[in-house]
């Protein structure tokens, strides 16, 4: 198997968690929900890995995460700031506060990842078998087809099981192919259920149906170092078009979608049985603790994830 890199999405403000959650604490003796994705990515044969985190926080979150895995892999960092990954010539406005989203994350990493590897969020829990089938199928690749497009994967879940009790969220809706390739990822921003189902705001008043078995992309991407050229030469298109909005976002799964349109890139969807869960609200994480505690209790992760030097058990 061919040396593998996690690249974690840990830059996010979480406006409507109103905190960080990339270092909210979840588990029994303090850990939070991304020591549960390094440790399962490394279960499964990842060597390596790259925090993306804004310059103001790196402190903290070395402090509370990163500084636990710097003994046991290899870690490295990279800032997503405003000003950094731009095309010649673009300024960025004063109003802009907000990142450029986790598209624009994944750019500013083309230096730090020369190996295949995933892209996950900080905050989402994904199941160790989801690690492993994605680190498999990462292990098939041998290299960009000079003739073709490149070849990309994902790991999606059903949408009704992505759904928080306590509002609206974002979700990449995904279409595939009958050989479960990606057709189409439309990104949703406002998501919610809707009796047994799910329903997806376009503008106020207007809602579209969702059966709730939709696949539902939740940023957990195999990609190949080929992705960065496709990602620099879309950011520079949204941000001509877009870059004057201080709300627009460069997401990864409009990137995605327009490397498949643009005929750039075949993305495998790689199914698997794990539950995926994650926080977007403040009230969800008396579940998230919930659910961690189980898993504990049922010994599939030790009561101190961090413990224990370099050793990584299963």
């Amino acid at each position: 198997m061919p040396e593998l890199t996690l690249l974690v999405l840990a830059a996010g403000v979480g406006r409507r968690y109103q905190g960080l959650k990339q270092i909210e604490p979840v588990g029994p003796s303090g850990e939070a929900m991304l020591d549960y994705a390094v440790y399962d990515a490394l279960l499964s044969g990842f060597t390596r890995v790259v925090f993306v985190v804004r310059a103001d926080i790196e402190a903290v979150f070395r402090g509370s995460i990163g500084g636990h895995w710097e003994t046991r892999v290899p870690v490295s960092y990279v800032h997503q700031e405003l000003d950094r990954g731009l095309p010649a010539g673009f300024r960025v406005p004063p109003e802009r506060r907000k990142p450029w989203g986790t598209a624009h994350a994944v750019l500013l990493c083309r230096e730090a990842v020369t190996t295949p590897f995933a892209a996950i969020n900080a905050d989402d829990f994904y199941g160790r078998g989801a690690f492993r089938v994605l680190a498999d199928w990462l292990g098939t690749l041998t290299g960009a087809d000079p003739a073709g497009p490149d070849e990309f994967g994902f790991v999606g879940y059903p949408l009704k099981r992505t759904l928080s009790e306590h509002g609206p969220v974002s979700r990449g809706i995904c279409t595939l192919d009958g050989d479960g390739y990606l057709r189409e990822v439309v990104e949703r921003v406002k998501i919610e259920k809707a009796g047994g189902a799910a329903r997806a705001q376009l503008s106020p008043g207007r809602w579209l149906a969702l059966t709730g078995d939709e696949v539902a992309s939740m940023n957990f991407w195999g990609f190949t170092p080929g992705v960065f050229r496709h990602l620099e030469t879309g950011f520079a298109d949204f941000l001509a078009g877009c870059g004057r909005d201080p709300e627009a976002e460069f997401f990864l799964p409009s990137a995605v979608n327009d490397m498949i349109a643009a005929g750039q890139a075949r993305v495998k969807h790689l199914p698997t049985g794990e539950t995926w869960f994650g926080m977007t609200y403040p009230d969800d994480l008396v579940s998230v603790r919930a659910w961690i505690h189980d898993l504990v209790d049922r010994r599939e992760y030790p009561a101190n994830l961090r413990a224990g030097g370099g050793t990584i058990r299963g």
